[in-house]
């Protein structure tokens, strides 16, 4: 069996990361791994708190796990502090980890802050180089990138920068935009993922693009064609979510 590994943060209302990604990753017939990076105290209506894990125990952490098992791809999230960012660059480069999916965690969708002073530029410098896939949503790019993002050309300019820091494909989630939910995806050439933009606010989403991901690049698909079925898989997602009656809605596969 084909094991993947997330990195990223608990959210015990289980609708995103760790508790989400280790949901999909089953779905897609894969062993799920996992490394807690921090805590939160959240639900579907917002984060209230967050505490980063120490970066000496999220290493004992990977290192014990990684013992035993070596995974296929390794889906990386919200890791909130420098030193953390610093462990999970240490340990890609130490275990030659591979298919590396990023998800740029940097502020969730009702507005907390989920990284640190200086994560970001740290990320982009130490992590980013090594990933296949980055999928940072319009915020996440337009803070990695250094630019505003605000047309479609401001996008692609923003996908050329952030290709340029090595990773092999970035895509740039556009759920959060008015009108359709098109993803620009750029690896050399530009090319799109598009999906129907439907009613209400979700909760995970980024989670769920980027495990997805993770898990068809460990089942050996190349990365233009699992950003493409990672995308009809959330496509089908959207229909399957529900509303707690309170905040966004909730994936329910």
């Amino acid at each position: 069996m084909k094991k993947v590994m997330t990195i990223a943060g608990s959210d015990p209302s289980g609708g995103a990361g760790i508790q989400q990604d280790l949901k999909v990753f089953y779905l897609f017939g894969v062993y799920g791994l996992s490394a807690v990076a921090a805590l939160t105290a959240q639900n579907s209506s917002g984060v209230a708190e967050v505490m980063a894990v120490e970066s000496s125990f999220l290493r004992k952490q990977i290192n014990v796990v990684l013992r035993e098992s070596v995974p296929d791809a390794t889906k990386i999230g919200m890791l909130l502090s420098t030193d953390n960012v610093r462990v999970i660059a240490a340990m890609i480069k130490k275990n030659r980890l591979r298919n590396i999916v990023l998800d740029p965690v940097i502020r969730s969708s009702s507005g907390r802050m989920l990284a640190e002073t200086g994560v970001p530029q740290l990320m982009r410098e130490i992590i980013v180089p090594y990933c296949t896939v980055i999928t940072p949503n319009i915020y996440e790019a337009s803070v990695l990138s250094g630019m505003d993002i605000i047309t479609d050309s401001d996008l692609a300019k923003a996908a050329i920068i952030l290709k340029g820091f090595g990773p092999e494909q970035v895509i740039i989630t556009g759920g959060h935009r008015a009108g359709s939910a098109v993803d620009i995806v750029y690896d050399g050439t530009f090319s799109y993922l598009k999906g129907q933009k439907l009613p209400g606010e979700y909760h995970g989403t980024g989670c769920v693009f980027s495990s997805a991901l993770a898990s068809l690049l460990a089942l050996g698909f190349d990365a233009p064609t699992a950003a493409r079925r990672a995308k009809s898989f959330m496509n089908r997602s959207f229909r399957k979510s529900f509303s707690t009656g309170t905040g966004m809605r909730l994936f329910s596969f």
